[in-house]
């Protein structure tokens, strides 16, 4: 059945429910994907500036290849032995710190943050804890209490057992070495250890992407990492959206910020698309947690998806993915700059890598956050054919997140259009 977008909008809320979110003022119905382009169901070509799932590119050839290849031999679980799984992390480890040695492959992000978050309670044998008040991890009924940007209504009582910072505000708030975000996490693990609750662990992406990117330089996690270790807590870092080279300068944020986290967790580029998830950490840690919790996964580590998994690493290491992401990265930034320099509503110009924006304020002076221009300026260059998107605590930050593989040529037609864009939109209250 061929639906237009009127029919294919009733439809979903009568056969999914109300009230499930969609981008854009008009929803666009994206029929095809190929490295950076998206098509609509009217032949229209879309830039894609915003997606990371495809993180080696819409329908990327050699992942399409693993996949039929691995699908068209065996598709199991992990309660049969298969190569493909271990072959897979031995490969991904050899990223990191030869600490973190050891996985748990799922299906999504919030899984693996769940996961996470068992791991600190069985390590620390405390529940207590700490993250950021503008940010998000998933949504299972634990990790769903993480997110102050979608707090639940209904969350089992488990809401007692969190602590929010500030989110980090390297624009209004400056804190160059970090100091001050530990002290504030500090104030957070006394009331959780006032409480009686204790200390477990402190959530965080490492570069802070939901909370707008802030600008900070590299080893900026070092102060609160101390803090959460001599506190007896471990450190989460929710790598999801920062890692697999997307800031250009290391394969992950946590290793630019300057710490080696105690558990690190993964999702959604991991395999381009095909769901797959997977929680990082030390020997130690793993056997404490498996010896505390029963946890099985039927299709978290299946052939099919260590299949699709190892093609973006091979492909990130053939195409030199990240050095891309760098170079790319630095020249967005400096033609985002230049826009900024004509534009008063441009406040700051942040990011590292194929993660890069601007803060659009109502004034520079006052600093007062453009939320609704905002997303005015996100819905004009949706029906210029370019797919961008917003967030921050005042969703006034515009998040360009494009596919591993985009280019010069392709920030140039972003960033000549962003300014037709502004030219013509006025900036409203």
């Amino acid at each position: 059945m061929t639906r237009n977008n009127e029919s294919l909008i009733s439809d979903r809320a009568r056969l999914l429910g109300p009230k499930l979110p969609t981008f854009y003022e008009e929803p666009v119905h994206i029929v095809k994907g190929e490295g950076v382009w998206l098509w609509d169901a009217d032949g229209r070509k879309y830039l894609d500036c915003y997606n990371n799932v495809p993180h080696v590119g819409h329908c990327n050839p050699r992942v399409v290849e693993a996949i039929h290849r691995q699908a068209s031999t065996l598709n199991t679980h992990t309660r049969y032995l298969h190569d493909g799984i271990l072959d897979y992390i031995e490969r991904l480890t050899g990223t990191m710190d030869a600490s973190l040695n050891t996985a748990v492959l799922t299906c999504t992000g919030s899984e693996a943050n769940d996961i996470a978050l068992r791991m600190a309670e069985a390590v620390t044998g405390k529940r207590g804890i700490v993250a950021t008040d503008a940010t998000y991890h998933g949504n299972t009924a634990l990790v769903s209490q993480l997110s102050r940007s979608n707090i639940p209504s209904a969350g089992f009582g488990l809401d007692r057992f969190f602590r929010f910072v500030p989110a980090p505000d390297s624009y209004r708030n400056t804190d160059p070495d970090g100091s001050n975000f530990a002290d504030a996490v500090t104030t957070k693990i006394e009331e959780l250890k006032a409480s009686g609750i204790g200390f477990a662990a402190l959530v965080v992406c490492p570069y802070f992407l939901n909370e707008g990117f802030p600008n900070h330089r590299d080893g900026w996690l070092k102060p609160v990492a101390e803090t959460v270790r001599k506190e007896g807590g471990i450190l989460i870092c929710d790598e999801v959206q920062s890692g697999f080279g997307r800031t250009g300068t290391h394969f992950w944020a946590h290793q630019k910020m300057g710490v080696v986290p105690d558990v690190l967790t993964l999702g959604k580029p991991m395999a381009n698309g095909h769901p797959v998830g997977g929680v990082v950490t030390n020997a130690e840690t793993m056997k404490v947690f498996r010896s505390g919790f029963r946890y099985f996964n039927t299709f978290g580590g299946n052939p099919v998806s260590c299949a699709a998994a190892m093609a973006v690493l091979e492909e990130m290491d053939d195409k030199k993915l990240m050095a891309n992401a760098n170079r790319v990265g630095e020249y967005a930034r400096g033609r985002l700059e230049a826009i900024r320099q004509k534009y008063d509503c441009i406040g700051d110009v942040r990011g590292s890598g194929l993660i890069f924006g601007a803060e659009l304020v109502l004034d520079r002076e006052s600093r007062k956050p453009a939320s609704a221009f905002t997303d005015r300026l996100v819905n004009a260059m949706r029906h210029r054919g370019i797919i961008l998107s917003r967030l921050g605590r005042g969703k006034n930050t515009l998040k360009i997140r494009p596919p591993m593989p985009f280019t010069v040529h392709n920030a140039d037609l972003l960033f000549d259009t962003l300014d037709e864009v502004l030219a013509e939109t006025p900036l409203i209250q």
